[in-house]
């Protein structure tokens, strides 16, 4: 009788274990899946904004028709990311448009009259909140993979990762600002 309380109370300890455990793990991939999307939506905020200050920008500098551009299959290559791409794709993504939108404010700086438009002075501050919030989202994701590769990586989850169909996530790694200033002609 003994033997049996014994080995039913180990399987009902297996069993809890197992449960919590695969809870754990998939709480921690949801928790990183949930952040990754908090960076789309900040992706998609910035290109969202970034077409209202090219077209203030565009009042003032009609001729820069190849920085516009530029935006522009930035902006898709962000919503096409933002769709399902992965986290490399993500970064690759939010540096093409980094780099358009430092080539549209270059622009911006030749013309003092836009610079002082109060249209794109809110802009600019839009972008700013964007980029901050952008920032966070970033490291939010970063902390909620750290959270799963270490609990993927570690005993006793580690032997959980297969049944859970949980798996290591890659870092989100914000693409580097272009060390030379762009180059405008005019």
């Amino acid at each position: 009788m003994l033997i049996t309380i014994i080995v039913v109370a180990v399987v009902v300890a297996l069993v809890a274990f197992f449960v919590v455990g695969f809870n754990r793990l998939r709480s921690a991939d949801v928790q990183a899946q949930e952040a990754l999307g908090g960076i789309d939506v900040q992706l998609t905020r910035r290109a969202d904004l970034i077409p209202n200050l090219v077209n203030t920008v565009k009042g003032y500098a009609t001729h820069e028709k190849g920085v516009f551009e530029e935006v522009t299959a930035a902006r898709s290559a962000v919503g096409e990311a933002a769709r399902g791409g992965s986290v490399e794709q993500k970064a690759a993504a939010d540096g093409q448009l980094d780099r358009a939108l430092v080539n549209v404010l270059a622009v911006a700086e030749a013309y003092p009259d836009l610079k002082a438009s109060a249209n794109f002075v809110q802009l600019q501050e839009q972008l700013a909140d964007t980029e901050n919030q952008l920032s966070f989202a970033r490291q939010y994701y970063n902390d909620a993979a750290a959270k799963l590769n270490t609990m993927a990586s570690t005993i006793p989850w580690m032997f959980l990762t297969g049944p859970a169909s949980v798996s290591k996530r890659t870092f989100y790694e914000a693409p580097t600002v272009q060390q030379l200033p762009p180059q405008v002609a005019f």
